[in-house]
């Protein structure tokens, strides 16, 4: 089967269409790759801070617990003192 020039115009017309479209994937896909890496960088970023936020919170819970023991021995010195809340 022969084919006519009309018909070989549009193959070409849209081989070059589905090339064109095959670059812009191409772009897309980098693209992605970029965003992808950028993502596990900021995930990376939130686990650190995580981290450190959990820290924070075990050093507040210590603290807590110092107030704590401090607040005992304070009440246990004014009982021997016999010095109650209206004294102060």
């Amino acid at each position: 089967m022969e084919t006519t020039p009309m018909v070989d115009a549009s193959n070409e017309l849209m081989l070059e269409q589905f090339r064109q479209v095959r670059g812009i994937l191409g772009g897309h896909g980098q693209k992605l790759d970029e965003v992808l890496h950028r993502l596990s960088v900021v995930e990376i970023g939130l686990a650190g801070l995580r981290r450190e936020h959990a820290g924070d919170a075990e050093t507040v819970a210590y603290l807590q617990a110092r107030v704590d023991r401090m607040q005992g021995e304070i009440d246990r010195i004014n009982h021997r003192l016999e010095i109650t809340d209206t004294q102060r």
